[in-house]
């Protein structure tokens, strides 16, 4: 015989949430690196959005120059959001220095280390669904971590320095655009036309990388047994059995 427990006056079902699994928690995303993950993924929106219109530009519209700013505005947008990116980067490569060991996994990859391959192996198989279930990781699982190491960190510097390039060659000999990037990188892609090429294509490597990253981040959240994207909110990271 099933023995049915009547709620409780306050309408909490003691006896329930006695027998519900416990979740464990790490803190593992400091303020500062949760700050700039967000404001980074707008810079990057923002970036991508307007980058898109300038390699490929709309219509041209009717009437005076003087009465249609459209192109100015979208340019603006990228040079805008383009400072953000760069100055976050900044500021997350010294909370890199200063912030906890998890806020240093973005700069640096375990590539002498045998066992950091062989969970690149076990993930994989996960994301091919050839495994049940995947291992548990208090920071980035080590697949995430190469990814974003080559898509953030190297992916970042490569647009930083092609994109300040671009800028410094419209501000012209004389800004601090066109001393430190521009005078030597174009001189390396040889013309204009092949850096903005380069450029744009490293826009497109980062639009897939995010495409990716958030299909990951959803599907771990769903499937996995640990927390994704209420870690990047709240900083803690949440253990499923």
């Amino acid at each position: 015989m099933t023995t049915h427990h009547a709620p409780s006056p306050t309408g909490v079902d003691d006896d329930a949430v006695a027998r519900a699994p416990s979740l464990k928690s790490i803190y593992v995303y400091e303020a500062p690196v949760r700050l700039w993950h967000w404001v980074n993924a707008l810079a990057i929106v923002v970036l991508a959005v307007s980058g898109y219109f300038i390699g490929s530009p709309p219509p041209s519209v009717p009437g005076e120059a003087s009465d249609n700013f459209l192109f100015g505005y979208i340019r603006f947008a990228h040079f805008a959001a383009a400072y953000v990116f760069a100055v976050g980067f900044l500021a997350r490569l010294y909370w890199g220095l200063v912030g906890n060991d998890h806020s240093r996994e973005l700069f640096s990859i375990p590539v002498l280390t045998g066992a950091y391959w062989r969970e690149i192996g076990a993930m994989l198989k996960w994301y091919a669904f050839l495994r049940p279930y995947p291992n548990r990781y208090v920071g980035h699982n080590p697949l995430a971590r190469i990814s974003m190491f080559f898509a953030i960190f190297l992916g970042g510097i490569f647009m930083l320095v092609t994109g300040f390039a671009l800028y410094g060659e419209g501000a012209q000999a004389g800004h601090w655009s066109h001393t430190l990037f521009t005078s030597w990188v174009l001189p390396l892609f040889g013309q204009s036309q092949t850096l903005h090429t380069w450029h744009h294509l490293g826009m497109w490597m980062i639009v897939l990388f995010v495409m990716v990253h958030v299909y990951a981040a959803v599907r771990e959240d769903i499937m996995g047994r640990q927390s994704m994207i209420s870690t990047m909110l709240s900083g803690y990271r949440m253990f499923k059995k």
